[in-house]
């Protein structure tokens, strides 16, 4: 029998059948608004509670209810459950659990997308916990991109993982839908990949991990990702006792030639499958070194393995078998992690979008989306080096307001005042280091921007220019977007991103520091918005 997705509760399509300890506290409630809104403390312990319509309980999942005053609130969309009666249980505080009440707006509805340190141009979800992006893939009947990605929709901690999604038309503009995979009796929901089919169907796998494995699954969607029918002999994939590892995860799908190839992270590496129906799957070959989250893609005549961590390798492959040409290396530093390709992009682009580690003090929501990053393989002096710069798309938010050239540091500085209260702001510039031995830009006193010339050492990372090894100047494109610092060195050689100090005090703006610093381009742009839209939905 196959079980059928729908965004509210009444479809989670779990219908595990638990018994609530003697001392839960229960509630009954008939629905007759579009919200369920739980209130959330963080100093409160996290335990388990369930929803059940007609005696079936739907997932059960963990929160922090809040018996005194909330930290923030979460919110579930229970429309289709209208005119249903509900029973939720939660093993804890009969009190905490008598604050959840229904409605049809939820608490800081009016503020949505305008908290004081929501990102203005990364793509961050309305309430609670994300991290990995998950299957990404454009859908060209319907000119959508598709972010999937984990999801706690119950609190900003990790737990109860879900698929949560977005789509977009642009890759910049995103709009949250309800969550689309949820856990069921396989497990919770682990990061996985998509494919639109020729029918304009989409087919999506994903790890389902429970405490006894992790295995992987497959899901279609008929409505662009909306609703999902889960395979019924789920799992696809199950290698964990041949691997004697819990470790066996975060599925990569794509078709090359006439077969299915799934890349899958298992205990010290990245093992490729094939399969020509999607069902059957056998093991072809395995490279170790790598940890969670594979991908394998194709910039023109050259293939790049890639791993979580932002670590890559070049080589080729013959679609059962990757060989390597040369060392691992490097591409991503920082907050980035997880980082996963658009499948099917347009035009055959290869633009991949990492989770940002990065958190956000007394906001209902944690970790983020990094800008969209386009990839291109360039040829060195040392051989080729994958290079990532932000998507051509980002262009369309940013408005120029400062371009100067040939500038000493304190010139800079004086140009850059009017922005010191600015914490939204892109500065590109080349840097010319006649004599400095150290470089930095700060704001507010934080270096945003740290290079050891007698080390070579960037944010703390070795660097030199690959093209030009004994270059003195450095190019800087450099996003500061809330808490999010996010820069791009030398056109994409070297990208890093971190979380910036949001509670800083002081009023020092955007500073350059370096003895005899010259700064030979300066530019400016201030951003739009991303949420205009969304705020008025």
């Amino acid at each position: 029998m196959k079980t059928r997705l729908r965004p509210a509760f009444l479809f989670l399509a779990c219908w595990v059948l638990t018994c609530a300890s003697a001392s839960a506290a229960e509630v009954k409630m008939k629905i007759n608004r579009r919200y369920l809104n739980f209130p959330i403390s963080q100093r409160a312990e996290s335990r388990q509670a369930t929803i059940s319509v007609g005696g079936k309980v739907l997932c059960p999942f963990n929160i922090r209810l809040a018996e005194g005053e909330p930290d923030y609130w979460v919110m579930q969309d229970v429309s289709e459950l209208r005119g249903k009666t509900i029973v939720i249980t939660f093993d804890g505080s009969e009190q905490a659990l008598q604050r959840v009440y229904q409605a049809d707006t939820f608490p800081g509805e009016e503020s949505l997308y305008r908290e004081a340190y929501r990102p203005q141009y990364h793509f961050t979800t309305r309430r609670g916990w994300m991290n990995d992006p998950n299957g990404l893939v454009y859908d060209s009947r319907r000119g959508e991109y598709h972010l999937f990605y984990q999801h706690n929709p119950y609190e900003r901690e990790w737990g109860n993982m879900h698929w949560g999604h977005a789509v977009s038309d642009d890759l910049i503009h995103w709009h949250e839908l309800p969550d689309a995979l949820h856990p069921d009796a396989l497990g919770t929901i682990f990061s996985g990949s998509a494919w639109m089919m020729d029918d304009g169907t989409m087919t999506v796998l994903y790890t389902a991990d429970s405490p006894e494995a992790q295995r992987q699954c497959m899901a279609v969607s008929a409505d662009g990702g909306r609703t999902f029918t889960k395979y019924a002999s789920n799992p696809i994939v199950d290698s964990h006792e041949r691997w004697q590892s819990h470790d066996t995860r975060d599925p990569k799908l794509f078709r090359y030639d006439d077969h299915w190839v799934m890349v899958l992270n298992e205990r010290d590496g990245h093992t490729i499958y094939t399969s020509p129906d999607l069902r059957t799957w056998m093991p072809q070959s395995h490279i170790t070194g790598f940890w969670e989250c594979p991908e394998l893609f194709r910039l023109g005549d050259t293939w790049v393995m890639w791993g979580a961590s932002g670590t890559y390798m070049i080589g080729q492959f013959d679609g059962k078998t990757f060989t390597p040409s040369g060392p691992k290396m490097m591409n991503l530093n920082g907050s980035a992690y997880a980082a996963q390709c658009f499948n099917q992009m347009p035009g055959g682009r290869v633009v991949k979008m990492a989770w940002g580690r990065i958190g956000f003090p007394d906001m209902p929501f944690n970790g983020c989306m990094l800008l969209p990053q386009e990839q291109m393989l360039r040829d060195t002096p040392q051989g080729k080096r994958l290079y990532s710069y932000p998507a051509a798309e980002c262009e369309r938010i940013f408005t120029k307001v400062l371009d100067k050239t040939n500038l000493t540091s304190r010139e800079a500085n004086e140009l850059l005042l009017p922005w010191r209260d600015n914490d939204c702001l892109r500065i590109k510039a080349t840097l010319h280091l006649t004599y400095a031995t150290d470089i930095s830009l700060r704001y507010r006193g934080q270096k945003l921007l740290d290079y050891d010339m007698n080390g070579n050492r960037l944010q703390g990372e070795f660097y030199v220019n690959p093209l030009m090894p004994a270059s003195m100047d450095m190019d800087v494109d450099l996003y500061v977007d809330r808490a999010i610092v996010e820069a791009y060195v030398d056109g994409g050689a070297f990208s890093y991103s971190f979380q910036r100090d949001v509670k800083r005090n002081g009023d020092e703006g955007y500073q350059f520091h370096g003895n005899q610093l010259q700064i030979l381009r300066l530019e400016v742009f201030e951003p739009r918005s991303i949420w205009e839209a969304e705020s008025v939905r």
